[in-house]
């Protein structure tokens, strides 16, 4: 009894810490890459990062990735805002970018500006992932990379647009570029290409980490899904004639012989 009465203290303790928190936390910007390559009469700079939202009853709304490039003097040649698509609940949102410069940038840095939050209206497996499969990655002649595969929509409803971004990352698993395409009208459980092509990537790629998300800065789009439920994982019924006589064990219990 004494170690019951101790382990529901226990519980009611942590419960207690939980209603004593601020709000949700922070989102961290996990990983992010950058580069600087020559460009008919300037430079173009480009970038990737990865956003992670450790709350798994919040959306993260309204994010704003900030990059900045400045010269061999320190002067300010690039400044650039980029919404960001909502961060879906306990997961991570890839993004990357791209900006024209004059002058030589020799230094970018990514920053963000915080988000605001959306409770969740419902639990948080049912925003589902959009999965990806038959990824290809190519690498070509100019030293960029092609990176082909298919994005499905696990919803009822029509997903109107995906944005499909395209990690690159080493051996060690180092990000060393990413870039992002956008797919309209992926009709439920069913499945669209995405073509994408990563420039300016640092070093030699050795796996392609693909990760789909709802176009928009609001949760609205991903909640609208999810209310219209999931597809039935078996759409098709069997075309086989049932077993003359079932052939797996009998239950535990059943003690017919």
């Amino acid at each position: 009894m004494t170690v019951a009465l101790a382990l529901a203290a226990l519980a009611m303790a942590s419960c207690a810490r939980e209603d004593k928190q601020e709000g949700p936390q922070p989102l961290a910007l996990k990983e992010q890459v950058s580069s600087i390559v020559r460009s008919g009469a300037g430079y173009a700079v480009t970038w990737a990062g990865v956003l992670s939202n450790p709350n798994r009853w919040h959306f993260g709304e309204n994010a704003i990735a900030v990059i900045t490039a400045v010269d061999a003097a320190g002067k300010e040649v690039v400044h650039l805002e980029q919404p960001l698509d909502a961060v879906p609940p306990g997961r991570p949102l890839a993004f990357s970018g791209q900006a024209a410069s004059p002058a030589q940038p020799v230094r970018v840095k990514i920053d963000y500006r915080p988000a605001s939050w959306r409770s969740i209206p419902r639990i948080p497996s049912a925003f589902l992932k959009f999965p990806i499969s038959d990824v290809r990655t190519d690498k070509l002649t100019n030293g960029s990379y092609l990176v082909t595969g298919y994005v499905l929509n696990p919803f009822r409803k029509p997903a109107s647009a995906l944005a499909v971004t395209a990690l690159l990352r080493d051996t060690a698993g180092k990000l060393v570029g990413g870039a992002t395409s956008y797919v309209d009208d992926v009709r439920p459980g069913g499945k669209r290409r995405f073509v994408i092509t990563v420039e300016g990537v640092r070093g030699s790629a050795g796996a392609t980490d693909v990760q789909a998300t709802t176009w928009g800065s609001t949760a609205k789009t991903y909640e609208d899904l999810a209310q219209a439920g999931a597809v039935p994982l078996h759409t098709v019924a069997p075309t086989t004639e049932p077993f003359a006589k079932d052939r797996g064990y009998p239950p535990p219990n059943d003690r017919r012989q």
